[in-house]
């Protein structure tokens, strides 16, 4: 009945010529395109928290291009139920993970045509106790809404989603009305202006939010989890300025009726730009000591940049998909360099630039214009050819030229010779180098960058401190001396590293004026330079127990304790409270810490040992997750429970949280006293886990 629904009541002679048509049909995406333009979809869809699908009714306004007699929806994980005969002439099949339309369609002539049907993704969709969020992903929307996967399809989504009443829904477009029924809510969700399939979106949650409003009037809703409000400041910082640089610097009105944004749990990605509704890592949740470390101001960039280039002008194929990352990348970079000073762009450009020179030096260099080129090539390299390129034409030419190419190409797709036209147009010279050298060219040119970098002081300033690496530390110090007199925690931050495996006698008075810097920077190099803490300095070591940082407050509670064993209790009272970020990294440590000390609270030794054994169970984030089953391993502390939750990881979304806990089973496999425990596991699992579990084990 699932495949061949429509089959079974055809009459025989249009049977024997669907049966031909699906036997023989292969065609491609372009090919799809050339035919038809899928103009509308009106979807109702509500998800079924227990049984993790959807039941759905999908409406279809397309207009033939050419006569042809069948067009499809990309639909793999969909379970046609029926359809509505508003056109009885369109046969509906659904064959090889697509819903075939079968008829003598004729060219420029509208259609329309209505399904029923269910859906059980295997991904793109996402359940969890209290979310649901989908993830499209270039061409995955299609599992949970049969759709186009190829971007060259552009269509008006308008999704009404059904859900409990106590949820909110976040998603594309304009919300329309919230109608109210017994147990559910329906959320309407218009988009006036159409988009590729992949940006299709919806987050099902506890969510509050927030209402701002930028220079223009585009009204921005900031979500986030209601349990989580006292975080709300430091994790959308300066959202607000973002949005108002980028309207200001790219010279383009925002483009779409609003902007909201939402943090998942267990997001995959660090976020993901769906049109009108960027979705990111809960991750980014922070605190205003967690901002100063990890922060969501470069993600938030780069994904509303994106609502310009991917989401406005969007490529034709992967090797245009410079036009989407390497252009959100460089748009986030100024906004950070708004925000966080010139400086730290060009810390930032040099960063990357190191190491894509590494890479090519390996032989490992890609072209821009290489479909499979890795993020590195597509983002960072990305980003520099940008950089280079406003540079090489000026600032007026650059920003003239994209925004002409804006202009002209929006809502449309394009590719790299389409922005690189626009540019010349402007300019009035040939960028045929450029082509050569940035897009098609795979050793990176490192010296073109470098001589870009040495057009800022900073830069110039840094690279002449690094030139001091192989001197002697006595004709340095009063370099030293001189450079932690600046503001600039780079070039302190480079003399801190210099400091190592130098003899304490020398070193002593320039660890205590980087320690009196009060710099959370230099203190955190300090930190993470520093193993064997002096004797001289340790009063001076354990006050960065105190700074504004939890990378630097776990790297010093850990050296602390494994340099002054008779004060780690001390260390451990003081730390006792710190959760630190997301992922509870100092929490964690902390227990770890704890338990392997001996004598420290030996009453509450049972009660550390199962708060680590809880934080690996699946109501924790991934993040918690896996540092929980470091610590249980390094612990030898596996029981019949955290093996069960290590089971459940190993059949995670997430690919690398997945291989991480499948890599750690496999080891647990090879011991036989947790060999016997994981068979004597198997009959309790549910039917799930225990068909993972016996494949896994067979396997090895």
């Amino acid at each position: 009945m699932k495949i061949n629904f429509w089959i079974e009541f055809l009459p025989s002679a249009v049977f024997g010529r669907v049966f031909i048509l699906l036997c023989c049909i292969n065609v491609s995406y372009s090919q799809q395109t050339e035919k038809v333009d899928f103009i509308n979809v009106k979807a109702r869809i509500k998800p079924v928290f227990k049984e993790k699908k959807v039941k759905a009714s999908a409406s279809y306004i397309f207009k033939i291009l050419k006569k042809c007699d069948s067009i499809y929806l990309d639909a793999p994980d969909v379970f046609l139920l029926n359809s509505i005969d508003l056109n009885p002439e369109i046969k509906v099949v659904s064959k090889n993970k697509k819903i075939w339309l079968i008829s003598n369609f004729k060219a420029n002539k509208t259609y329309q045509i209505s399904l029923n049907y269910e859906a059980t993704p295997k991904k793109a969709l996402y359940f969890f106790n209290d979310q649901i969020w989908t993830q499209g992903q270039g061409k995955d929307t299609s599992n949970w809404l049969p759709s186009i996967n190829d971007m060259n399809d552009k269509i008006k989504f308008n999704i009404c989603y059904i859900i409990p009443s106590e949820k909110t829904v976040v998603a594309n477009g304009e919300l329309k009305s919230i109608t109210k029924n017994e147990k559910f809510c329906e959320w309407d969700y218009e988009m006036t202006r159409p988009i590729s399939s992949y940006l299709v979106a919806f987050a099902v949650g506890d969510f509050s939010k927030k209402i701002k409003k930028s220079a223009t009037g585009t009204i921005i809703e900031l979500y986030y989890p209601t349990n989580d409000s006292i975080y709300f400041e430091p994790t959308y910082r300066f959202s607000e300025r973002i949005f108002n640089f980028l309207e200001n610097e790219i010279d383009f009105k925002y483009p779409w009726v609003n902007y909201k944004q939402v943090p998942l749990h267990d997001f995959m990605y660090a976020g993901m730009e769906n049109t009108t509704a960027t979705y990111f890592s809960d991750t980014f949740i922070v605190d205003s000591i967690g901002f100063n470390d990890i922060n969501y101001v470069n993600v938030n960039a780069h994904e509303l940049a994106h609502h310009w280039f991917g989401n406005l002008v969007t490529e034709h194929s992967g090797a245009d998909h410079w036009l989407h990352e390497g252009f959100a990348s460089y748009y986030a970079l100024l906004a950070e360099k708004d925000i966080f000073g010139e400086d730290y762009y060009y810390w930032k450009l040099y960063q990357s630039s190191e190491q894509l020179k590494y890479l090519s030096e390996e032989g490992k260099g890609e072209a821009l214009n290489d479909p499979k080129a890795s993020s590195i090539t597509f983002y960072d390299k990305g980003a520099l050819a940008l950089h280079i390129l406003r540079e090489i034409v000026g600032d007026e030419a650059f920003k003239e030229g994209v925004q002409n190419y804006l202009v002209k190409n929006q809502f449309q797709n394009v590719s790299i010779k389409d922005f690189l036209y626009e540019i010349e147009f402007v300019y009035g010279k040939s960028l045929s180098d450029f082509d050569r050298d940035w897009i098609k060219q795979t050793n990176f040119p490192y010296e073109e960058v470098y001589q870009s970098l040495m057009k800022s002081n900073f830069m110039r300033d840094y690279f002449n401190v690094l030139s001091l690496r192989p001197l002697s530390m006595s004709s340095k110090i009063l370099d030293f001396d001189k450079i932690l007199d600046s503001s600039n925690y780079f070039l302190g931050q480079e003399v801190v590293f210099q400091l190592q495996n130098e003899p304490i006698s020398l070193t002593l008075p320039i660890y205590k004026k980087a320690f009196n810097t009060n710099d959370i920077n230099i203190r955190q190099a300090i930190a993470l330079s520093m193993t064997k803490i002096p004797s001289e300095l340790k009063t001076d070591y354990e006050s960065l127990l105190d700074d504004k940082s939890y990378v630097t407050q776990e790297i010093a509670f850990g050296n602390l304790c494994a340099n002054f064993y008779l004060d780690r209790t001390k260390y451990l009272d003081k730390m006792d409270t710190v959760i630190g970020f997301r992922d509870k990294n100092i929490r964690q440590f902390w227990l770890f810490m704890a338990l392997i000390t001996e004598d420290y609270n030996p009453k509450k030794k049972d009660a550390y040992i199962n708060e680590l054994k809880k934080y690996s169970s699946s109501n924790y984030g991934y993040t918690v997750r896996e540092k929980a089953f470091e610590y249980l391993g390094y612990l030898s502390l596996w029981d019949s429970g955290t093996l069960n939750n290590l089971i459940d990881a190993c059949q995670h979304h997430y690919w690398r949280f997945r291989n991480f806990s499948r890599k750690l089973l496999m080891e647990l496999w090879k011991n036989n006293i947790y060999k016997k425990q994981l068979i004597l596991l198997t009959d309790t699992l549910d039917s799930q886990s225990q068909f993972f579990l016996n494949k896994i084990l067979k396997e090895n």
